[in-house]
């Protein structure tokens, strides 16, 4: 799998820049079909960094409503990625 169909987008909100200034760990949407080690690759051919640790989490898509239709929003795969101490990645 190409790097760049690895990585999605980088997810922004309050508790992953908290984690980015605390832990150095930076939230990323990914491929489904993505693994760690492709994960790693393409973080740290893309950012040029230094990866140390991948967790990743599949999370269930929201079930919504729209009239009295029911109906699901896609599954996703979330990966945080911990880079060593000297690294930082500018997403902010």
């Amino acid at each position: 799998m190409e790097n760049y169909s690895v990585i999605i987008r980088p997810l922004i909100t309050e508790q992953s820049t908290h984690l980015a200034n605390v832990k150095g760990a930076y939230s990323f949407e990914v491929n489904p079909q993505s693994n760690k080690y492709q994960i790693k690759e393409a973080i740290q051919s893309t950012y040029n960094v230094k990866v140390r640790k991948v967790r990743t989490a599949n999370r269930a898509g929201k079930v919504r409503r729209r009239g009295r239709v029911m109906g699901q929003k896609t599954n996703w795969k979330k990966a945080i990625v911990y880079l060593e101490k000297e690294y930082h990645i500018d997403l902010f």
